[in-house]
């Protein structure tokens, strides 16, 4: 299966007006065969962790991409020094366990087009996905999956959501009832795109994840 094309989804309203620039771009791959990391995947996250000594981890946060992110965290209020940006999260996580650790050929893809970039990655079961992803508010009540042990999520809280439910946090966890697991065929892979950060670079973080799934 080849990849689909870059979509992009929708905006409340009033979070539109607050924030131009904010949105949410995906694109649907097919997902791994196996969850075992290709040697050149490995290959290539071991080359990034090379990059990533301590002294550039602490300038990483006023290059352009991550300090867009870091700047609309405080907007919508996240502090980035205690919730830090996913891909900020990773290379302190770098330096701590020496390497990046694998998380699997998906997992591993993901940071990949975060490391790239700068643009986090997250993904879900197309399957499960009901019609085009989009940007909310979280209304009272809901919560983020099914079943007892779905957090409740606080009314305001932004989420991304399908046309049904909230899919996932902003920034943040994705919901079990939508999460890739053994039988999914199909992912879709999603960025938070933010106010400051090019089309361009948000294509290319998607498009570096779809070409590592696909090695």
């Amino acid at each position: 299966m080849t990849p689909g094309e870059v979509e992009e989804g929708w905006v409340e309203h009033g979070l539109a007006a607050e924030l131009p620039g904010l949105g949410v771009v995906w694109l649907d791959v097919a997902a791994p065969a196996g969850g075992r990391t290709p040697r050149a995947l490995r290959d290539r996250l071991r080359a990034r962790a090379d990059r990533y000594t301590g002294a550039r981890a602490l300038t990483m946060r006023r290059e352009a991409v991550p300090s867009a992110y870091r700047a609309l965290y405080r907007q919508v209020g996240l502090d980035p020094e205690v919730d830090r940006p996913p891909v900020e999260a990773a290379v302190v996580d770098r330096l701590r366990d020496g390497g990046f650790v694998s998380r699997g050929h998906l997992g591993d893809a993901l940071l990949l087009g975060g490391l790239e970039t700068g643009v986090a990655l997250w993904a879900l079961d197309a399957a499960r996905a009901l019609g085009p992803l989009g940007l909310r508010s979280a209304h009272a009540g809901e919560r983020l999956g099914e079943g007892d042990l779905a957090p409740d999520l606080p009314a305001g809280r932004l989420v991304v959501a399908d046309a049904d439910a909230p899919v996932a946090i902003l920034f943040g966890a994705v919901a079990s009832t939508v999460a890739p697991g053994p039988a999914t065929r199909r992912l879709r892979v999603f960025a938070v795109r933010v106010p400051g950060v090019s089309d361009l670079h948000v294509e290319e973080a998607l498009w570096t994840c779809a070409e590592a799934l696909a090695g």
